[in-house]
């Protein structure tokens, strides 16, 4: 699995929501595959939902949100899915797609509390913040011991 970070400056980081669709419309112009953006924040998954709707009718983000904190959202189906984009604050069994991650936590904790979940790339995003700092470094050693490829660019 191949695993990027973006350290963001303090201006991509004052427009987090820009920066996570920008993100968001790159990884889709570049690949085929679907996009979970892990969440576990209420408020940002509420924000960035509006969002990705939000985007002008050349960059407009057809998304599908699944959440145990979001209460209108509907249960993913991987079957079913039609949304290119998909928000929630888990990962579904069997998902193989790009996961671009805002929460503190590594993608391999919610790679093991799914089933066969293995995605193909994951996306980090690390605020200018020490806290966020400390966070990014936890998750690249927690990647690094586990052999991930791992990239990082400013941004």
């Amino acid at each position: 699995m191949k695993i990027s970070f973006y350290v963001l400056s303090e201006n991509k980081a004052q427009d987090f929501l820009g920066f996570i669709c920008q993100l968001t419309q790159t990884a889709l112009n570049k690949s085929t595959q679907s996009l979970l953006i892990l969440v576990d924040d209420e408020t940002l998954l509420s924000t960035l939902d509006e969002a990705l709707w939000a985007q002008d009718a050349t960059s407009f983000i057809p998304h599908q949100c699944f959440s145990d904190i979001h209460p209108e959202a509907t249960d993913y189906d991987a079957n079913k899915s039609l949304a290119p984009v998909l928000l929630g604050s888990y990962m579904p069994a069997d998902f193989s797609g790009i996961v671009l991650n805002t929460t503190t936590r590594p993608v391999t904790d919610f790679m093991a509390a799914t089933n066969n979940a293995k995605p193909s790339r994951v996306l980090e995003l690390i605020r200018p913040d020490a806290t966020s700092t400390q966070e990014g470094r936890h998750k690249y050693k927690a990647y690094q011991q586990l052999g991930y490829e791992l990239t990082h660019f400013k941004v």
